[in-house]
C-alpha cells in the first residue's frame, strides 16, 4: 500500500505535527504500507490561491503543468492521510484551497450529464486527522456535522472515495485533553491498518 500524507500546519512545534511524526512511525512498523510520501503544504510552499484568466481556465485546471506533481501524488497513493486543524468549523484555507485545485474536473471526476458526477479517484481510501480547541462533540452539536459532512460527502464521496476514516480530537489546547492518548490511538492504527 502507498501512503500520501497531507500535512496542513504552518507550525512544526504544534499537536499536529505530532501526530503527523506518530502516523510515520506507526506507518514505518505496518509491513502492508510500502512507502509513505509527506507533502507539507507550508513547507512547500504551496499556493492555494485560484487563478483564472483568459490564459488559464478552470475548465483546463485537471492539466496544469504547474499541478502535475501533485495530481502525479495523488494517483501513485492507495491511501490519502490529511493531517490538520480545524478552525472556523473547517480545515485551513491552505488545505482548501489544494482540494479546490486538486480534485478538479477531468481528474478527480467526470461530469455525465446527470446529478451525479463519475467519481475518478475510486479504489482510494482516505483517513482524516483533525483537532480542534473545542470540545469533541462542539462539531455534531452546534454544527450539524459540518466538518465531516464537508469531507465525506461534499468531497470524497463525490470523487469516488467511499471509505472514509475520521480522527476528529477536541479540547486540544487543554491540559486534560489526553493528548498522549491520541496520539498514541494514531499510531497503534497506522502500525495495525490493513491494506
Amino acid at each position: 500500500m502507498n501512503l500520501l500524507v497531507i500535512y496542513t500546519h504552518p507550525n512544526h512545534q504544534s499537536l499536529n505535527y505530532a501526530f503527523l511524526q506518530e502516523v510515520i512511525r506507526g506507518s514505518e512498523e505496518n509491513a502492508a504500507i510500502g512507502e509513505v510520501k509527506v507533502l507539507d503544504l507550508y513547507k512547500e510552499g504551496f499556493n492555494p490561491v485560484l487563478v483564472f484568466h483568459e490564459n488559464k481556465r478552470r475548465r483546463d485546471m485537471h492539466t496544469d503543468p504547474d499541478l502535475a506533481p501533485y495530481r502525479d501524488q495523488i494517483i501513485w497513493a492507495d491511501r490519502i492521510v490529511f493531517i490538520y486543524p480545524i478552525w472556523w468549523g473547517r480545515p485551513p484555507a491552505m488545505l482548501l484551497g489544494y482540494i479546490d485545485q486538486m480534485f478538479a474536473s477531468g481528474f478527480a471526476y467526470r461530469d455525465k450529464g446527470g446529478i451525479f458526477p463519475e467519481g475518478l479517484l475510486k479504489g482510494k481510501s482516505v483517513v482524516c486527522i483533525s483537532t480542534m480547541k473545542g470540545p469533541t462533540h462542539y462539531p455534531l452539536f452546534w454544527l450539524n456535522n459540518a466538518h465531516k459532512t464537508l469531507m465525506r460527502k461534499a468531497l470524497f464521496n463525490y470523487v469516488g472515495i467511499k471509505k472514509v476514516k475520521f480522527f476528529e480530537f477536541g479540547s486540544m489546547e487543554s491540559p486534560r485533553g489526553k493528548q498522549k492518548e491520541k496520539l498514541e490511538r494514531v499510531y497503534r492504527y497506522f502500525r495495525g491498518m490493513g491494506s
